[in-house]
């Protein structure tokens, strides 16, 4: 398993700010967050982005995340996959091997919606395949459907294609409705990529992500989800994603610090 962070997690610091005070806090790995990367290309170049991360020796292990693309119609879908196509070639340029797909299908649904969902899918895992890109689904605790980790198995294996796998986030696991049993369905085959937060003390059905803080510091610790990664020899990244404004206001440095510290003592990596 590699540690890493979402850059998300900063979410108000430039791109260059963040790399360079997580790189000083010990993080070699991060979750990028892609408004962060094309924010940065608003004046610069995908090389010259490459570049910045060599010279802070951190590896862009992910980015997050592409909406828009399962169910949507008309001008809308046009407009998604427009912005998806045009974001594979910068993440094969950037040398990311993963894209987090967010399950964004909200309801009610009905039987052309899950037909169209399904060739979204397998079209998108064809084009992100040809950049030599996978794409990870996350599975959305709000959303119609896929909205916990048993569905959003089976759609993968419905599906079928090698470049598509699972995405999961230990928020949307957790406020949802799977189940512990549903991580025996976890497999290094298909999961691609991991996202860890707790949650703070409060009901799951009135959680937001302002309620998401470092994992093992509240009332979901994912020590079950670790050992699991553990027995399928997960050799995947696992980032810490807080999406809480809170958190956003402290300094890229001292988050990075305390991030990695927190991850890496979780994962058992935490140095003598």
């Amino acid at each position: 398993m590699r540690p890493a962070i979402a850059t998300v997690c900063s979410l108000n610091a430039l791109l260059g700010t963040i790399l360079e005070d997580y790189a000083a806090g010990h993080c070699s790995a991060v979750d990028l967050w892609l408004g962060h990367a094309e924010s940065f290309l608003e004046t610069s170049s995908p090389d010259a982005l490459r570049e910045r991360f060599a010279r802070h020796g951190i590896a862009p292990v992910a980015a997050s995340f592409q909406g828009g693309l399962l169910t949507s119609q008309g001008e809308a879908r046009r407009e998604h996959w427009q912005l998806f196509e045009r974001r594979l070639p910068l993440l094969a340029t950037l040398g990311i091997p993963v894209l987090v797909l967010a399950g964004d299908a909200h309801g009610p649904l009905g039987p052309q919606d899950l037909s169209r969902l399904s060739m979204s899918l397998l079209e998108a895992a064809k084009r992100a395949a040809d950049h030599g890109i996978r794409l990870a689904l996350e599975f959305d605790a709000r959303a119609a459907f896929p909205n916990n980790l048993q569905t959003a198995v089976a759609v993968v294996e419905d599906v079928g294609h090698p470049s598509l796998g699972i995405c999961l986030d230990w928020f949307h696991y957790t406020v949802g409705p799977s189940k512990p049993l549903d991580l025996w369905l976890l497999s290094a085959a298909n999961l691609f990529h991991v996202q860890l937060s707790d949650l703070a003390d409060t009901p799951r059905e009135m959680a937001s992500d302002a309620d998401r803080i470092l994992p093992g510091e509240g009332s979901s610790p994912p020590d079950d989800l670790v050992r699991r990664l553990t027995e399928i020899g997960y050799e995947g990244a696992v980032a810490v994603e807080l999406m809480n404004p809170q958190l956003w206001r402290v300094p890229p440095r001292q988050f990075g610090e305390i991030a990695t510290t927190a991850l890496r003592r979780l994962l058992g990596q935490a140095e003598a």
